[in-house]
Order: C-alpha cells, then structure tokens, then sequence
C-alpha cells in the first residue's frame, strides 16, 4: 500500500469516525430519555406508575427510577416466576426473545442506559487493567451463572409461606437498580432515608465496586455479571443484527481490537457471543472492512465461527 493511498484512508477513516461517534451518541442519548422520559418523578421523588409502566423496556433499567416509563425485563421476569402459582411468563420471555433475535446485543452496545454510564466511567482515566486471558474467560461466565441462579432458579423456587418469592436480583444485586432507583429514591425522601438499613448499604457497596471495575475494565458489568446480556448473548448468532468483516479488504491494522469495550480481536471473534455491537470497531476501521448489518436469519449463521 503506497504511502498516499495509507493517508487517504487515515483521513477519511478519521472523518467516519467522528460522524460514526456522534450517530451512536445520539442514539445512545435519545434511548435514555426514551425508557426514563419521566423528568418530574426526579424533581418529587416518586416513580412513574402509567400505563406504559406494564410494557417491558429491552434493557436494563430499574422500575423504581423515578424517571423510567417502562419495566425492567429482569425485573419483570422475576416477577413472573416468583408470583404465587408459578404462572409461565410467556409475556416476558416472549419480548426477551423478540428483541434477542432482531437486535441480539445491539441494545446493550447503543441502547442501555446502564452501558452509558459504564463508557462515561471509562473515560476517567486512560490506565486500564489487563486481565489475564484465562481469568478473564472463566469470569465472563458468571453472568450466566447469575441469570441462572439469582434471575430463574430463586425467584421460581423459592418462596414463602404464603407462595411468593422475592425478585433476588433486584433486591441484593443490581447495581443499575441502586444508582437509578435506590439512591434517588432516598436522597428524595426522608421516612425512606430513616429506614435504610445493612441491605441498602450492601447494594450501595456493590455499586461502588461495580463503579471502580467500570474506571479501570472497560463494560465490567457486561462482561462479568449482567444477567440481561448473558440472555442475549443466547442469540448472538442468529440475531438480525450482527457485525460483519471483509476478510479481503481488511489491511490488519489492529485498530479494531484496540477501542473493542469488550476487549476482543473482531477479526477472529466478530461473531462472539460478548460482542455487544457497539460498532466502535466498524467507526475505526480506515478500510471501511467492518461493518453494522441487520440480516434475515440463515442456517450459516450458526455455522459461523469466533
């Protein structure tokens, strides 16, 4: 490749970059408005309770944010499973679905307000810590674990004496739920501030640890303990929305594992179950080989390898 030709396509990869940057952060901003659009709840302290409070949002977003208009699947799964009669949450498992196969983990790369937050902490500092591979591999299946034990098996499982069952992820886990339902929540009301107790001050704890993981591993949460990404990774294969590379015209520059949130090789892994499509790869690609693509769904898909 002649030295011209290499700085053309720096300078238009540059150019794309940005246009690229600021689509995705609009899209990004919008979908936060979109799920938590009910401003006032924030000024007096108290949730959104209207119908749309029945429909099941795509991502992770506490019901008990006093601005969000929607329900949490997690939560709503939870809830489900957990009710006296142990009715099947056709409801909840169906909109998990649907969105899994048409968006897959897009919404966790553009959509989540809780993965916002997550790219804001990591722009804190530009130290990173590198987790050796092997850890890092076992680790990245405890979000299944957790989908597994704290979202279905508790809540479906174990109930009390009258056959109900707490929503376990919510009440002793969930970070998003404290930093957008708990805290404000509190700081808003003061009967609620006089009844905190140890388990108000856990989940604060875990918070703050999520918070320091998120400064210095880029998407912690995502990639070690969401239970909502662990579910759509299900689909990553034959989802309608997928990452696509050009094998023959990508030059093997490296960028694209370089801003991978996720800290894959796209080259190698574009079709990986952690990928969350966040589409950083395709915006730094300087030979345009790396692309967002929303396709029907092919047998190929599931021939397809890491």
């Amino acid at each position: 490749m002649s030295g011209m030709h290499r700085d053309r396509l720096n300078g238009n990869g540059i150019r794309r970059e940005k246009q690229r940057r600021t689509v995705r952060n609009v899209i990004r901003i919008a979908s936060l408005f979109l799920f938590n659009g009910y401003l006032t709840g924030f000024r007096n302290g108290r949730i959104f309770t209207g119908r749309t409070k029945s429909v099941c949002v795509p991502v992770l977003n506490c019901y008990s944010c006093p601005g969000a208009l929607g329900a949490c699947p997690i939560g709503s799964l939870q809830a489900a499973l957990g009710t006296s009669g142990g009715r099947f949450p056709f409801y909840v498992l169906g909109t998990l679905m649907l969105f899994g196969a048409v968006l897959g983990r897009l919404t966790c790369g553009l959509l989540c307000p809780f993965g916002l937050i997550q790219d804001l902490l990591a722009k804190i500092t530009s130290k990173r810590i590198t987790v050796p591979k092997k850890t890092d591999r076992l680790l990245r299946y405890l979000k299944y674990a957790v989908l597994a034990l704290f979202v279905i098996i508790l809540p479906a499982f174990f109930r009390d004496d009258f056959g109900s069952s707490v929503p376990w992820f919510c009440k002793y886990i969930c970070p998003a739920g404290t930093l957008e339902g708990g805290i404000p929540l509190t700081l808003a009301d003061r009967a609620l501030r006089e009844m905190t107790g140890p388990l108000f001050w856990w989940k604060v704890l875990l918070l703050a640890a999520v918070i320091a993981g998120s400064v210095f591993i880029e998407r912690f949460f995502c990639r070690y303990l969401c239970p909502l990404g662990a579910f759509y990774s299900l689909f990553s294969r034959v989802s309608a929305a997928r990452m696509k590379i050009d094998s023959s015209a990508c030059i093997s520059c490296g960028k694209c594992g370089s801003v991978c949130p996720m800290a894959l090789d796209p080259v190698r892994q574009i079709s990986s179950a952690e990928c969350i499509l966040c589409g950083r790869c395709a915006d730094i690609c300087p030979a345009e080989a790396v692309s967002l693509r929303f396709s029907l769904f092919s047998v190929n898909a599931l021939r397809e390898k890491d």
